[in-house]
């Protein structure tokens, strides 16, 4: 099928389009919509949204050095960004070098080559010159700054909170608090920290949450290996934490004491699920009398014979005793792109992360932004659709975060290039 066919929709219209430079997250207030870039230079774009038909593009901020800052909140005249280190997957591989040119030294009695070296880290060799310079130089910016956007032509730093190791990955912010997903000295993996922004020129630690294994600095055994049981990040409803710990699943911790983040409810579903558990939260209204909670995985690099990430549906209304009630997945054969062999991933990733009724908004990657109804939690329903065509030279969309504005707008960035505004007729 033709790469220059137009996008799909089902309910849903396009009200305007950006090229705006890939995203990793979109938040929209008022008449702007804040959005954090996933590649340098590029960090963060205010967009001014007030005609959705002629999005325009008012302040960038560039990341940090070697950093990128994909991330991003607001909250009233306050705007929370993550620092994170840029392409940390590959870098990390980097600290393994000197004990793989260790052993194969050992071996063969002679150094291997840069060629005998990315094979044995599964890497290309014109990377490993790149791997050793991250390594030497090391990596101290991660973190996350507040911001003062009261005018939001001219972002003013207020505060650098730095934090360990690779940085803030995806994190949740109020009126007084912000709750970050990072790395830490002495843990394994992204843990939550809670941070007190009363004065936000000088946030202050309260609390911390982790998961028994992941505090090594304290004596805890991990009982997995690598990074894989980590915190991705939790979202705060009421006094509430809803978290999503990647190979782990996702828990309830209770913060009516925010000095004492306490975790009193979780599922995980890894194995048989290979996708990583990316969001979770509850919706704003019971069904039937239950508590009901959604929960979306991230596809990532697809392997034949699994199923690709979908989104599920629990009830929660026992936290200690969680319960899976149905899924939701959609077919390759829904977009011309995927089903083309267009390339890019095609599979769950992330829903608006606000309710106010049965309608779960989320991004598919290459299928696009899906509508579906849940007010049936055992038989969610898709009731609107919208898969943008590919542009500026991709194979095809690659749909990655959606916010849903208070007039029903709904505002939805690529990871490689675009932010379309929608709005949602069926």
């Amino acid at each position: 099928m033709s790469k220059k066919q137009s996008h799909v929709t089902d309910g849903v219209t396009r009200l305007g389009h950006l090229d705006l430079p890939g995203a990793g997250q979109i938040e929209v207030q008022g008449n702007y919509a804040y959005v954090g870039h996933m590649d340098r230079p590029n960090g963060t774009s205010i967009v001014d949204v007030s005609d959705p038909r002629q999005p325009k593009i008012v302040a960038s901020i560039e990341p940090p050095e070697h950093s990128h800052t994909h991330k991003v909140r607001i909250c009233g005249d306050l705007m929370f960004t993550n620092v994170e280190m840029d392409k940390r997957h590959l870098l990390r591989k980097g600290n393994a070098l000197p004990q793989v040119r260790a052993a194969f030294e050992n071996e063969h009695g002679r150094a291997p080559s840069d060629a005998e070296a990315a094979a044995l880290i599964n890497v290309r060799e014109d990377q490993i010159p790149v791997l050793d310079a991250a390594r030497e130089r090391g990596y101290d910016a991660g973190g996350w700054c507040i911001w003062d956007v009261s005018d939001r032509t001219a972002p003013r730093r207020l505060s650098y909170t730095k934090t360990y190791g690779f940085g803030t990955h995806r994190f949740d912010a109020d009126e007084r608090y912000a709750y970050i997903s990072t790395e830490m000295e002495g843990y394994v993996g992204n843990i939550l920290v809670i941070y007190d922004c009363a004065d936000p020129v000088n946030p202050v630690e309260v609390s911390r949450w982790w998961m028994p294994g992941q505090h090594l600095a304290g004596g805890e055994v991990p009982t997995w290996t690598g990074y894989g049981n980590r915190l991705h990040h939790a979202l705060r409803f009421g006094d509430e934490l809803f978290a999503a710990v990647w190979n782990a699943g996702f828990r309830i911790i209770d913060i009516s004491d925010i000095g004492k983040p306490t975790t009193v409810g979780e599922i995980n579903y890894h194995p048989p699920v290979i996708e990583p558990s990316h969001t979770f939260m509850p919706i704003a209204q019971k069904i039937d009398g239950r508590r009901i909670a959604v929960g979306v995985d991230e596809e990532h690099v697809h392997k034949p014979g699994q199923p690709h990430a979908g989104m599920w549906v629990f009830d929660i209304t026992e936290p200690g005793d969680i319960r899976a009630l149905s899924s939701f997945h959609v077919s390759e054969m829904d977009s011309p792109w995927s089903r083309a062999g267009g390339g890019g991933r095609f599979g769950a990733h992330q829903f608006h992360e606000k309710n106010d009724g049965s309608l779960i908004y989320l991004t598919w990657f290459s299928g696009g932004l899906r509508i579906v109804d849940i007010a049936d939690p055992a038989l969610p329903r898709e009731v609107g659709c919208f898969i943008p065509e590919p542009c500026a030279g991709y194979p095809s969309a690659q749909s990655n975060d959606v916010y849903v504005d208070d007039n029903r707008r709904i505002y939805m960035v690529d990871r490689n290039v675009g932010l379309d505004i929608l709005e949602y007729t069926g």
